[in-house]
C-alpha cells in the first residue's frame, strides 16, 4: 500500500514540475499575438458585448501545453467539444482525464487500501469526463433542434426586407439565445477565416447531427449553385420542418406508454431483487458466495440491459 501511495504522490508531483516549467517558460513576450492583433477585424456589434479579460500566461501555458500533446487528440474527439460548446482542446480534455485516473487511483487505494479498489476508483474517474460530454453535447443538440424553426423564421423575414444570407445569420447571432446564437456566430466567424457559406454551413450541420439542419443546408447549397428565390425556399424549407417536428411530437406521444414501460420492467427485477435482499440478506447472498451461481445474476443484468434496448428501439419510431 505505502508504495503504491508513494508512486501516486510522485506522479501528481511530476506533474505539477511540468506546469511549473511551463509557467517559467511562458515569461517571454510574444511578438506573433501582437501581429495577429494589428490585422484582425472585429465585427461592430461584437464591440458592444463585455469584453472577456484572459490572463497572457495562462494562454502562453495552454498553447505550449497543446502543442507538446497534439497528437493525443483526435478529429471525432474535437468535433464532441465543439458540439458541446466546451472551452478546451482536446490535449486538455485528455489530460483532465488522465488527471482524475491518477488521482481517483490514490483516493481509492488509500480509502479502501486495496490495488482493486483503486483501479476501480481509476476507471470510474476516466469514465465521468465523457459521460459528462456526451450528455452536455445531447443537451446542446436537443436544445438547437427546439431553435431551428425560430432561426429560419427569423431567417426568412430577414431576407424579405432586403438583406442577403450572410446579413440575416447575422441577425440570428444578436436576436437568437444560446447555443443557435454560439453556432451561427462560429459560422460568421468561418466565413471571416476565408471559408465560404457553404463550407461553414457544412461544418455546422456536422457538428449539430440534425436530420432538419441537414435540409436546411442541402437547400441553401442547392440555391447558391442553381439560384432562384431565397425567400420562397425559405418558407418551403420552414413549412417541412415545421410540419416533420409536428410528426416527431406526435410519434413520441403515441409510444410514450411503450417507452416508460420497458423503463419498468427493467427496474422492475432490479427493485425486487433489492427488496429481497433487505428481508433476508442470506437468501440473495448464496448467489455470490457459492462458485457457479455467480453466473445467475450476471447474465441477468445481461438478459435486463440487452432488453431495456430492445424494448427502446422497438418504441423508436423515426419520422
Amino acid at each position: 500500500m505505502n508504495t503504491v501511495f508513494i508512486l501516486g504522490i510522485g506522479v501528481l508531483i511530476g506533474l505539477g514540475l511540468v506546469l511549473f516549467s511551463l509557467i517559467r517558460s511562458s515569461n517571454r513576450g510574444d511578438v506573433l499575438q501582437e501581429r495577429i492583433k494589428a490585422f484582425a477585424t472585429v465585427p461592430e456589434y461584437a464591440t458592444q458585448r463585455k469584453p472577456v479579460r484572459t490572463n497572457p500566461r495562462l494562454y502562453r501555458i495552454r498553447r505550449q501545453l497543446n502543442s507538446m500533446l497534439s497528437l493525443l487528440g483526435t478529429e471525432e474527439l474535437n468535433m464532441q467539444l465543439m458540439r458541446a460548446n466546451w472551452k478546451i482542446t482536446s490535449s486538455e480534455y485528455i489530460l483532465i482525464r488522465i488527471g482524475l485516473m491518477v488521482v481517483g487511483f490514490v483516493v481509492g487505494w488509500w480509502i479502501f487500501g486495496s490495488l482493486v479498489s483503486g483501479l476501480a476508483a481509476a476507471i470510474l474517474a476516466n469514465l465521468i469526463p465523457g459521460i459528462y460530454l456526451r450528455r452536455s453535447a445531447s443537451r446542446r443538440q436537443i436544445k438547437f433542434e427546439g431553435q431551428l424553426v425560430d432561426v429560419l423564421v427569423l431567417v426568412n423575414g430577414a431576407v424579405k426586407t432586403g438583406f442577403s444570407l450572410l446579413q440575416a445569420l447575422e441577425v440570428v447571432e444578436r436576436e437568437m439565445q444560446s447555443p443557435a446564437s454560439e453556432e451561427f456566430r462560429r459560422v460568421h466567424t468561418e466565413i471571416g477565416l476565408g471559408l465560404t457559406l457553404t463550407q461553414a454551413l457544412n461544418n455546422l450541420s456536422d457538428r449539430m447531427q440534425n436530420q432538419d439542419l441537414d435540409l436546411v443546408v442541402t437547400a441553401v447549397n442547392i440555391h447558391d449553385k442553381v439560384g432562384g428565390n431565397l425567400s420562397t425556399m425559405l418558407e418551403a424549407v420552414t413549412e417541412t420542418v415545421r410540419e416533420r417536428d409536428r410528426l416527431f411530437r406526435e410519434a413520441r406521444v403515441l409510444t410514450t406508454q411503450q417507452r416508460y414501460t420497458s423503463y419498468l420492467i427493467s427496474l422492475l427485477p432490479i427493485a425486487i431483487g433489492l427488496l429481497m435482499f433487505m428481508l433476508n440478506p442470506d437468501y440473495i447472498m448464496q448467489l455470490f458466495t457459492r462458485g457457479i451461481y455467480i453466473v445467475i445474476p450476471i447474465f441477468a443484468v445481461i438478459g435486463i440491459i440487452a432488453g431495456h434496448f430492445v424494448l427502446q428501439r422497438i418504441a423508436k419510431i423515426d419520422v
